[in-house]
């Protein structure tokens, strides 16, 4: 819109100034001719002055005359004003015009108390001359009623103009504002993971082909049915693994389990070899660690499905006391602190899996920090939510794997010391397990200043017993 009225008015402009140069140039011309015929009118006597001559013909109003007889003496000057008179020039008026004036052309001049005037002067070889002048007003007049009308025409168009420009590009571009609607709408949504289904497209009254941007709407359209296919098929495909993944966990805790009999059972045979025995208990231990990581597949699976939980009233402040005292037993050579209120938080959850929760936690602190590190467990309640947070001043998370954190199988760790290898499971069992109680975790992490940070709904502390 900018550009176009700029570019119009620029036009305009040009065109106002070419006309206005035209109608001054024609109108100047016509002045003259009109001067000419007036001096071409007057007849005189030599030892008329001014004021006679004008007074002895019809003269038009504004009609000025300096004279100066062959005789010689002194000039005279006079003027018809609007009522058929004629006034009087002083001789200082007549002295400095007749001074600015050169002979056989015209001038204009302004003449103090009487205006500006368009002026020829001729004269003879004998001393004789005359100045004939009409008034440049009704110029001036014309012309500023010509300039008024073209400058107010013009903005007036440049507004109509800018109106209708708008009026033009917003109904031409309706379309693609509901096309950047609609992927605003579309951005919106989680599409990362979960059923997902994309409902949203853009009106079809607004995706019409036929025009380059309806053609962008209905090509918006058209990427939104194959995303839509394509996450249904990622979530089928999801569906199908983590029920593959639940059914061969499940299977396999049956053939492990035999293993680990038979390895304890041939482990007390008195006549086993040291070779043997030292085999079998690889075996064993092997056999432990498989057994634990296929327990954790199971558990995601199942929380993922919505299965595995126990709602029911959970004293965390308790399950923090409790889980850090084992956490002490198990990494005596850290530092434990509990930082509770005199209130407990009490919460709506599945006890054994929130304690699971608290025990991951504790457990990646003193699995990847190194000995004397002090780890703080802390509990409060902030509104309607429970918060534990569990706080270490160890190494800290590296930044590049900080978003992979509570990924499966995450050991990109480099920034801590790992003593002990784990399933790789610890932090997305307990990402699934908040997940499950409508929760939250999060981490942050500096040199010295990691937090893990964890908000669950916490249960009113007085709830409203309503009467039977």
């Amino acid at each position: 819109m900018t550009a176009v009225i700029g570019m119009v008015a620029v036009i305009l402009g040009a065109v106002g100034l070419a006309t206005g140069t035209i109608l001054t140039s024609i109108m100047q011309d016509n002045l003259n001719t009109q001067v000419s015929a007036s001096l071409g009118e007057l007849r005189y006597y030599p030892t008329d002055t001014a004021a006679d001559i004008l007074s002895s013909g019809r003269q038009a109003a504004g009609t000025l005359l300096v004279f100066r007889s062959q005789f010689g003496g002194d000039a005279t000057g006079a003027y018809v004003t609007g009522s058929d008179g004629v006034a009087t020039l002083t001789s200082e008026q007549v002295y400095e015009l007749v001074g600015e004036l050169k002979r056989g052309g015209f001038d204009t001049v302004s003449i103090d108390g009487i205006g500006e005037y368009r002026v020829l002067m001729t004269g003879g070889t004998n001393g004789e001359f005359a100045v004939i002048g009409l008034p440049t007003s009704e110029v001036t007049s014309t012309l500023t009623q010509i300039v008024t009308t073209v400058a107010l025409v013009t903005v007036g168009g440049l507004l109509l103009l800018g109106v209708v420009l708008a009026v033009i590009i917003r109904r031409s571009l309706r379309p693609l504002r509901a096309v950047a609607a609609t992927a605003e709408r579309v951005a919106a949504q989680p599409l990362a993971e979960g059923a997902v289904t994309i409902e949203e497209r853009v009106p079809a009254s607004e995706a019409d082909e036929r025009t380059e941007i309806g053609r962008v709407g209905a090509a918006l359209n058209t990427l939104l049915d194959h995303v839509g296919t394509s996450l249904d098929a990622r979530q089928r495909n999801e569906e199908r693994m983590r029920t593959f993944v639940a059914d061969a966990s499940h299977e396999l805790r049956t053939p492990l389990a035999s293993i680990r009999g038979y390895s304890e059972l041939s482990l007390r045979d008195p006549t086993l070899g040291e070779d043997a025995a030292s085999a079998l208990e690889r075996i064993q231990a092997q056999s432990l660690r498989m057994t634990a990581l296929v327990e954790d597949l199971l558990l995601l699976a199942r929380l993922e499905e919505g299965q595995e939980l126990v709602h029911g009233a959970v004293d965390l402040s308790r399950l923090v006391i409790e889980t850090v005292g084992d956490a002490q037993a198990a990494g005596p050579d850290h530092r434990w602190e509990i930082d509770l209120g005199e209130d407990p938080v009490i919460l709506a959850g599945d006890e054994a899996r929130l304690t699971q929760v608290i025990a991951n936690l504790l457990a990646n602190a003193r699995t990847h920090t190194p000995a004397g590190t002090l780890v703080t467990v802390s509990v409060v309640q902030e509104g309607s939510e429970a918060v534990l947070r569990v706080h270490d001043d160890g190494p800290g998370v590296d930044p590049a794997v900080a978003d992979e954190l509570f990924e499966r199988f995450s050991r990109a760790d480099r920034s801590r010391a790992r003593k002990t290898g784990g399933t790789g499971l610890g932090l997305s069992i307990v990402r699934a397990i908040v997940a499950a109680h409508s929760g939250e975790i999060s981490v942050t992490s500096r040199p010295g200043d990691t937090t893990f940070t964890v908000r669950l709904p916490a249960r009113p502390a007085d709830p409203v017993v309503r009467p039977a």
